[in-house]
């Protein structure tokens, strides 16, 4: 098919693939299909899986400002062993399907409250649960066992490593992995780290007190559920096709689970799973990588709890490339916070226009969303987009805006939340009577009557409303 793509830029992205940085080129024109592995839904996420879903949410964001028409599938991990295991705990008497569908629905709605919560647009995506493709999974499976790259064992349905490598496929496109790492045994487990490859399970057969699917094939009855791995190359094959374009996810996922999605996905089809894979770093607390196991985690909610607003946090992650290790602490998110707020004191401006006649700058508040744009575009260069944008922001802080450049200020918002989600075109005005207020302590100031002019300035500070005196006069912020 020939490239007829009209588009205002072409997009850059480090490719885990080819390991550089490559023009993205949509498999079907104008049409980019991104699959992002979502949350295991069994506890609340914590701000490290957070910060791959911003990242995520930030491709999608450029990749549509570019001119790209963007399909966005994100899974549940509804069904596995953490889900199972926590079900279990959690709601001992019921049914084991019951369990399940009662602890993953509640986890699956906290997770799209955080989501919305660090600015990222839920009504853009596509969520899809791995209990709602459990067909395709058995389809999948099937097919891989007739052709010989998947073997039924006592316990469930597993992957053969040694096939798929005899075949002439490579297993290990992602991360260097050698035969001699290889290991004759199998592993059950969902997950696992260790630095010896196994064959995986495909399916697992039911244990006592386990959620069971019927699953027939080659006349034994393996009732049972699904590995995790086959969860997502069943659901991204039925939502986008074979090959996709964009697979997201954490450095964590690349081996075992993206390794093994991507052989079970080519052993017998296409030679791609997806064209481009975007993996963003571990974010760190205290030098380590932030996980449930090592119990060094932190939720949205403790960051709530404290004071602060989860976008701090979204501004926070953006501050570093995906491809970077982030860090996070009490101080980095204060400072991230500290730089919201002066994003939003630049906000409102825009109820603060004036008819006055200057040069409000060196740049065309029309081109800075083009900028930042241009920024984002290579390879999510989130740093320097943000740092275009402080100078803006700082530069506009020093006068009024002309009413005449309110409408191009506000396009500038517009473009700006577009492109980084931080909610900056909402910010409210305030009301008439601080309005009033501020008009009377300029005529104060004018007239000299400077102790009535310090106890407004109070006043407005006890309403959360700061001022500061420009040469054109007042400008006025939030706290």
């Amino acid at each position: 098919m020939s490239e007829t793509i009209t588009r205002t830029q072409i997009m850059k992205i480090y490719n885990t693939l080819t390991k550089q940085i490559e023009d993205i080129k949509p498999i079907n024109g104008n049409n980019l299909s991104i699959y992002s592995c979502g949350p295991t839904v069994y506890s609340h996420v914590h701000i490290g899986n957070l910060a791959s879903f911003i990242y995520a949410d930030t491709l999608r964001r450029i990749a549509k400002h570019s001119g790209l028409k963007v399909e966005h599938v994100m899974n549940f991990t509804d069904i596995d062993d953490k889900t199972i295991k926590a079900s279990q705990e959690k709601y001992p008497s019921l049914d084991p399907k019951q369990a399940l569908t009662q602890l993953t629905e509640v986890y699956s709605q906290l997770f799209l409250d955080d989501m919305e919560s660090v600015g990222n647009d839920v009504a853009a995506y596509k969520f899809i649960k791995a209990t709602d493709y459990i067909d395709q999974m058995k389809r999948m499976i099937r097919d891989l066992v007739k052709d010989g790259y998947a073997y039924i064992a006592d316990d469930g349905v597993y992957f053969s490593i040694n096939k798929y490598i005899a075949s002439g496929k490579q297993y290990g496109q992602l991360s260097q992995i050698t035969r001699e790492s290889t290991s004759e045994s199998r592993i059950n487990n969902d997950e696992y780290d260790k630095d010896s490859i196994h064959d995986f399970a495909l399916w697992k057969k039911q244990k006592d007190n386990e959620p069971g699917w019927e699953f027939t094939l080659d006349e034994h009855d393996l009732t049972g559920r699904p590995g995790w791995h086959i969860e997502c190359s069943a659901m991204s094959k039925a939502c986008l096709d074979q090959p996709f374009d964009v697979h997201t996810g954490g450095v964590d996922l690349i081996f075992p689970h993206h390794e093994n999605e991507i052989a079970q996905s080519t052993a017998n089809g296409p030679k791609h799973l997806a064209n481009y894979f975007l993996h963003n770093e571990h974010l760190l607390v205290d030098s380590q990588k932030m996980s449930k196991s090592l119990n060094n985690f932190i939720t949205l909610d403790d960051i709530k709890n404290k004071g602060y607003d989860p976008l701090a946090f979204r501004l926070l992650m953006l501050q570093a490339h995906f491809s970077s290790q982030a860090h996070f602490s009490w101080d980095n998110l204060e400072a991230a916070a500290n730089r919201l707020a002066d994003y939003r004191a630049m906000a409102v401006l825009r109820w603060q226009g004036r008819n006055v006649t200057y040069d409000a700058g060196t740049f065309a508040l029309e081109d800075v969303g083009a900028n930042i744009a241009s920024r984002l575009a290579d390879n999510l260069s989130s740093p320097q987009a943000l740092a275009l944008l402080s100078n803006v922001s700082t530069q506009l802080q020093t006068v009024h805006l002309e009413v005449n450049m309110i409408d191009h200020f506000e396009n500038m918002l517009k473009d700006i939340d577009n492109l980084l989600g931080l909610d900056l075109y909402s910010q409210p005005d305030i009301t008439s009577e601080q309005k009033s207020l501020i008009s009377k302590r300029e005529a104060a100031r004018e007239a000299e009557r400077w102790e009535e002019s310090d106890n407004i300035r109070n006043q407005l500070k006890s309403q959360n409303i700061l001022i500061k005196d420009a040469p054109t006069g007042t400008i006025w912020f939030r706290a």
